[in-house]
Formats: C-alpha cells, structure tokens, sequence
C-alpha cells in the first residue's frame, strides 16, 4: 500500500515558533489513524499543515499528487462561526462548491446528492435551520454531512467527537469505519483513549515531537501517555495539567 501522506523532518509552528518539531513518518492510503496528545501537543497544527493552511518552517509534506484543497477538513468546533445567517441545507451544499463553483447553480443531481448526505446524517427535516439553533451533536452531523458531499481521499477531523452526545458520537463513528471501509486516508484528533483503542488501528502520540506511533495498543501504554504529559508540562510551565 503506497503512502498517502509522508512528513519529512516536518516542522511547523506560528510565528517562527515551533509546534511541532522534526517530525517524520508516512500514513498509508487508506489508514485510519488517531493522532492523541495532551492539550498544547501540536495535534491542530499539524492538521493546518496537512490541510495547507499553514505552511512548514523546515521540512515538508508530501501529499501523493493531492492538492490540499482537495482534501476534506473539519476543523474544532470552536472554529465555526455559529453566528452565520445560513441554514443547514445551505451549509452542507458548500460541500459541493469545487464541482459546482462558488456561483455555481445547484441542479437535480446535486440536489439529490445534499438530501443524501443530511439523510446520511439523520438530519432529514432540520435543512431550513439556521445553524445557530443546532445542539454541538446536530452541528457535528451538519459538518459530517457537508464532508460527504465533498468525496474527498484525504479526511481530517479536529476533534470531532468533542462535547457532543453518544448516540451522535456512534453515529459519526459509523461513517468513520465507512470511509475507511472505502480505503480512504482518514486522520482524527482524539482525547477519549477507550474511543481511540475500540476504533483506530493506528496512533501517532504528538507532544509537539513524535512520542509513538504504530498500532494502538502498542502506542497508548501508560508510559507512553505519562511520557507525553511530562513533555507537554516541561513545554509550558504554567500548565497545571496536561490531561490526554
């Protein structure tokens, strides 16, 4: 299996100043892989990188021919701007903006496609609300739907599963295993670690440099954890604790 991203002596940060340092490792096409680390570990910034929005101070990134708009991106929740006049139907058909255009009109097909893909989500009925009124769950399907739309080969999920209820955590997990099921690379920022060890096969433990990375069970120890909460403390001094 060839490898669908490869970051060599990676390094990235803001401002000349290093959040992640001289990383290097490949993530095969079709992996699914859980990128945990304590708050402050570089996991976001290097989805920025991955994604393109911010470019390496050192090092590269290496996307197989990919360009990096073409790769599908969720970032955290924090990050959307709940205050935006736009409903939800409107919100997921952004999704189709590189085949349509940003003028583009929305046609039969297209609009099949958008009905599929809040179907797909169990959001049939909520297309005309504004996205303000949704709960953290209804966004997060929302934003998986508008994923969909996009059929993208590389998927990148900024903590997902973050304050949002079960039944919609399990429900976007479904959707996960189908993208890999469709051997599509997808990459997830996580802190639940039953989450990460019962559903992702492989791990990369971040604290701003690469702890471990390989299969789950053998990245997520307790000294691997421990390891990396030192790291992150001895990073910021001020950090009461660095919770995984």
């Amino acid at each position: 299996m060839n490898a669908q991203l490869q970051f060599r002596n990676l390094t990235l940060g803001y401002d000349r100043h290093p959040a992640v340092h001289h990383l290097s490792g490949e993530i095969k096409s079709g992996a699914l892989i859980a990128v945990v680390g304590p708050n402050g570990a570089g996991k976001s910034t290097l989805f920025k990188g991955v994604v393109g929005a911010l470019k390496p101070l050192s090092g590269e990134i290496s996307r197989a021919g990919i360009d990096p708009h073409e790769i599908a991106y969720l970032p955290q929740a924090a990050e959307i701007d709940r205050t935006f006049p736009i409903n939800v139907y409107d919100m997921v058909a952004m999704g189709l903006w590189r085949q349509a255009g940003i003028f583009g009109g929305i046609g039969k097909d297209a609009k099949k496609k958008i009905g599929g893909a809040i179907g797909a989500v169990g959001l049939t009925g909520f297309e005309s609300r504004a996205i303000g009124t949704l709960s953290g769950g209804q966004l997060q399907r929302m934003l998986f739907a508008r994923l969909l739309l996009q059929d993208a080969r590389i998927v990148v999920l900024d903590e997902p599963f973050t304050a949002i209820d079960a039944k919609s955590t399990l429900d976007l997990l479904d959707i996960v295993r189908r993208w890999h099921g469709e051997q599509r690379t997808v990459l997830a920022a996580l802190h639940d670690i039953d989450l990460v060890k019962a559903n992702f096969p492989e791990t990369l433990l971040l604290a701003r440099e690469k702890v471990a990375w390989g299969a789950t069970a053998e990245v997520l120890t307790p000294e691997n954890l421990t390891r990396a909460r030192h790291m992150c403390e001895a990073f910021d001094e001020e950090a009461a604790a660095c919770a995984a």
